[in-house]
């Protein structure tokens, strides 16, 4: 089971006006490894409160750093609590690296990759993309990057800098919803029209090898399917959903252990099994955390794979699932923040990241 680590941070730099990179290390003095496009599971207390939050990597895998992005969102109490109390000397607790928004890279490969990015979704892109850069000399890579306006691009001067240093390797195009530039096509939002037309003039899908997709579900949707249909394999496109709105915190209805008798489940962390009642309706995640056990989770929404185990015995069914492939499913794999035990009883383990 993956356990939190302290961080120190040592750097803060804007990166917008209502985003901020935050650079870290272990305390320890030690390199904490990382794949391209994973994410760190913070935790901070808040006014009494735990809350925990999922921020990707945008460093990449040879850059020797830890680096997060972290815009600052209404209503949403870590990132306002970042930007606002987080300094360069603080330490902050984080789970080891985690996240399947990736594909192995090799020096000898020579590919071309496909990453789109809306908005803060830029931030695991970004890794991928100076990984890339960084690993494969022969590959390339093109980005498709939209914000409402220029002043609302996160890693503007980064990105103009690895152009500069990736010349023939590295192509941006940059769609902005609000500000003209010129060309209608780089105007707006992205819609299946707008793809169809870039795909026709600007970015060949058919010699692309693999496409990352960060943003919005209905645009992420939207995207993978225009790919589909200019020839990309499924399997050769990735996702990873921002739910932006999140707060971080635990669903507010709570079950109190009298109402918890509807599945007896058996949950199973770091080798050690103890049983827990779940009330009709709980997830698996509520009933364990209200049993006092040390389960893993960041999002509470389905979006991240952070609180993933595999259910051994028994079914469950998924309220909502962004994270897991179909593969992981048909595995017996779950979001326990979103699986409600459909039985009596049911066994479930928590996989080790």
């Amino acid at each position: 089971m993956a356990k939190f680590i302290p961080l120190t941070v040592t750097d803060i730099h804007p990166t917008t006006a209502d985003a901020i990179a935050v650079r870290l290390k272990p305390v320890d003095g030690s390199t904490l490894p990382f794949t391209q496009g994973q994410y760190l599971t913070f935790r901070t207390e808040i006014d009494g409160t735990e809350i925990r939050r999922a921020y990707s990597i945008c460093a990449g895998v040879t850059d020797e750093t830890l680096e997060v992005g972290i815009k600052k969102v209404k209503g949403g109490a870590f990132s306002n609590w970042a930007h606002d109390t987080l300094k360069p000397g603080d330490t902050i607790e984080a789970l080891s690296p985690m996240g399947a928004f990736h594909t192995p890279l090799s020096p000898n490969q020579a590919k071309h990759y496909l990453g789109f990015a809306i908005g803060s979704g830029i931030t695991p892109v970004l890794s991928i993309l100076r990984s890339v850069l960084a690993v494969e000399p022969h590959s390339r890579f093109t980005l498709i990057y939209a914000n409402r306006a220029a002043r609302d691009v996160m890693f503007r001067e980064e990105l103009e800098d690895l152009k500069n240093e990736n010349m023939g390797r590295l192509n941006i195009v940059h769609i902005l919803k609000n500000d003209p530039q010129g060309i209608d096509l780089f105007t707006g939002r992205i819609d299946a029209d707008k793809l169809e037309q870039m795909f026709k003039a600007w970015v060949p899908v058919t010699s692309a090898d693999a496409a990352f997709i960060c943003g919005p579900e209905p645009a992420m949707r939207t995207i993978a399917e225009s790919l589909q249909a200019h020839g990309m394999p499924k399997n050769a496109i990735k996702y990873e959903l921002f739910a932006s709105a999140q707060t971080g915190q635990l669903p507010q209805r709570k079950v109190t252990d009298d109402e918890a008798t509807g599945t007896r489940a058996t949950i199973i962390l770091d080798g050690t099994a103890q049983e827990v009642d779940v009330a009709p309706g709980e997830t698996i995640l509520a009933a364990a955390l209200r049993a006092g056990l040390d389960a893993p989770y960041a999002c509470t929404a389905g979006v991240c794979s952070t609180c993933m185990c595999t259910v051994r015995d028994g079914a469950a069914e998924m309220l909502t699932n962004h994270a897991l492939e179909d593969y992981e499913v048909a595995r017996g794999v779950v979001l326990s923040c979103q699986a409600v035990p459909t039985g009596d009883t049911i066994t479930v383990e928590y996989l080790d990241h």
